[in-house]
C-alpha cells in the first residue's frame, strides 16, 4: 500500500552549496520586509513557505544518488541562519522538514528513501510530531503504535511543539511500539484520525504553529514506517545533526538582531548629549558595546561552522566504518553542545543589549524590535544550555562522551 500526495511537481532543483547560499538569500531579503508584521498579527507564514518550496531548498540535503544536491552540512548551516535573521519563525519550520530527511537518510530502507526522497525533490514538506503533553521529560514518549491487519499500523497518542505540522504534507510521528521501541512513522495530512490544532501561544516564535498534533486510530502502512531505534545501536551523529539546526537557527536569530541594531543606531538613535557628537554610530561608548555584541555573534557563527566540519568528518568516518569513527562522532557531539550553548548566549543577549543602545524609542511596538528578544527567548528554551555546557565540561576534563539519546 503506498500513500503519496497528487500535488504536481514545482519545485526547482538546487545543484550545489553556492546555489542554495543564494537562493536562501534571495528569499531572505524578501521574507524580512514583513516579518515584523507578520509577527504583530499572528499571520501564519503560508505564501512564504510555498515560495520556500518551490524554491528547492528544502530538498538540499537529499543524497546524490537520489537526485539532491547533498550540501555540506556548513552550507545547510548558512541556509538556516539566512532565513532565521529574516523571520525567526521561518527559519525554524524546515528544522523539523530537514531533521525528518535525515531520519529517512539514517534509518529508512532503500524503497523508503527512495519514495519520500522523491516527494522532498518535487518541493513536500515534512512537519512533525515528537514532543509529548504530560511525559516526564524530552526523551519519553506515550503514542503507541500497534500492528493492526496486514501490513498496517495503527498510531494513537498526542504531541505539542509540533513545529510546521499545520503547513506540512506529511507529519512525521514519534511512537513506541509493542517492543518499546522508537519507531518514526510519516503520515499524511489529513489522514483519517489526525487532527491538527493551532493553538500555539508562545510569546516568540508566534507564526511557527507549534500547535498540537492529535492521533486517534490513525493508521499507516508498513512502509511509511521507520525503524528509527536502530540508529542508537552504535556510534552515531543524529542526535548532533538535529541539535546542530537548532544552534543554526539561534545563531540566525543573532546575525538577524545584530543587523537589526546596526540600522537602528545607525538611522534612528540619537546620541547621548554628553557625548559631543551629531549621531548615536560616532558616540564612543555605542561603538564600543556593539564591538562586544558583535564579538558574541562572530564567535557564536565560528562554532557553528566548526561543528558542521566536525559532523561532516565524523559522518563520513561512521559511514566507512573508520577506526577513529567513534572518537569523531564524540567530538562532534561536543562540538555542536558547544556551537548550541554559545548560539543560545549569543542570541538572547545580543536580541535583548541591543535596545540600551538608542535609548526609549526602541521600546515603540510599532518598530517591532522586541520581536528578536522574544523569538531568541522562545527557541533557546528548547533544550537547556546547562546541559550542553556539563557534556562539553565532562568531555573536556574526563574524556566522557556525550550519551546516545538523540538529544545531544
Amino acid at each position: 500500500m503506498s500513500q503519496t500526495l497528487d500535488q504536481a511537481s514545482t519545485a526547482h532543483r538546487i545543484a550545489s552549496a553556492e546555489e542554495a547560499i543564494a537562493v536562501a538569500g534571495d528569499l531572505a531579503a524578501r521574507f524580512a520586509q514583513d516579518a515584523a508584521e507578520r509577527d504583530r498579527e499572528r499571520r501564519l507564514p503560508r505564501a512564504e513557505l510555498e515560495e520556500l518550496s518551490r524554491s528547492g531548498l528544502l530538498a538540499i540535503t537529499v543524497p546524490r544518488e537520489h537526485g539532491g544536491a547533498d550540501v555540506p552540512t556548513l552550507a545547510l548551516g548558512r541556509v538556516i541562519r539566512l532565513l532565521a535573521a529574516a523571520d525567526g519563525s521561518i527559519g525554524q519550520i524546515p528544522q523539523n522538514h530537514f531533521f525528518f530527511v535525515e531520519v529517512l537518510r539514517a534509518s529508512g530502507t532503500e524503497e523508503q528513501r527512495r519514495r519520500f526522497f522523491a516527494e522532498v525533490l518535487d518541493g513536500r514538506r515534512f512537519g512533525n510530531a515528537l514532543a509529548e503533553p504530560g511525559a516526564r521529560h524530552a526523551l519519553e514518549f506515550r503514542t503507541t503504535i500497534r500492528r493492526d491487519g496486514d501490513g498496517l499500523f495503527r498510531i494513537d497518542g498526542a504531541k505539542y511543539y509540533s513545529t510546521g505540522a499545520l503547513f506540512a504534507d506529511w507529519i512525521p510521528v514519534y511512537a513506541i511500539d509493542e517492543d518499546d521501541h522508537l519507531q518514526a512513522a510519516y503520515v499524511p495530512a489529513g489522514a483519517p484520525g489526525l487532527e491538527i490544532v493551532d493553538d500555539w501561544d508562545g510569546i516568540g516564535q508566534r507564526t511557527t504553529a507549534s500547535g498540537t498534533v492529535r492521533l486517534d486510530g490513525v493508521r499507516v502502512p508498513a512502509e511509511n514506517v521507520v525503524p528509527h531505534h536502530r540508529v542508537f545501536d552504535g556510534p552515531e551523529v543524529f542526535g548532533a545533526y538535529g541539535q546542530f539546526l537548532h544552534a543554526a537557527i539561534d545563531v540566525g536569530l543573532a546575525d538577524g538582531a545584530l543587523a537589526a541594531a546596526q540600522d537602528y543606531v545607525r538611522n534612528h538613535a540619537r546620541p547621548w548629549g554628553e557625548a559631543g557628537v551629531e549621531r548615536a554610530d560616532q558616540e564612543p561608548l555605542v561603538i564600543h558595546r556593539f564591538g562586544e555584541l558583535a564579538l558574541r555573534v562572530r564567535a557564536a557563527r565560528a562554532l557553528l561552522d566548526d561543528a558542521a566540519r566536525a559532523l561532516d568528518a565524523a559522518r563520513a568516518a561512521l559511514a566507512d566504518a573508520a577506526d577513529d569513527a567513534e572518537a569523531l562522532a564524540a567530538e562532534a557531539s561536543v562540538a555542536v553542545a558547544a556551537a548550541r550553548a554559545e548560539a543560545d548566549t549569543a542570541a538572547v543577549s545580543v536580541a535583548s543589549d541591543f535596545l540600551e543602545l538608542g535609548g526609549a524609542r526602541g521600546a515603540s511596538a510599532r518598530r517591532g524590535l522586541d520581536r528578536f528578544w522574544r523569538d531568541a527567548r522562545t527557541h533557546t528554551l528548547h533544550d537547556p544550555r546547562r546541559w550542553k555546557v556539563q557534556h562539553v565540561g565532562d568531555y573536556e576534563l574526563n574524556g566522557v562522551a556525550p550519551p546516545r539519546n538523540g538529544i545531544v
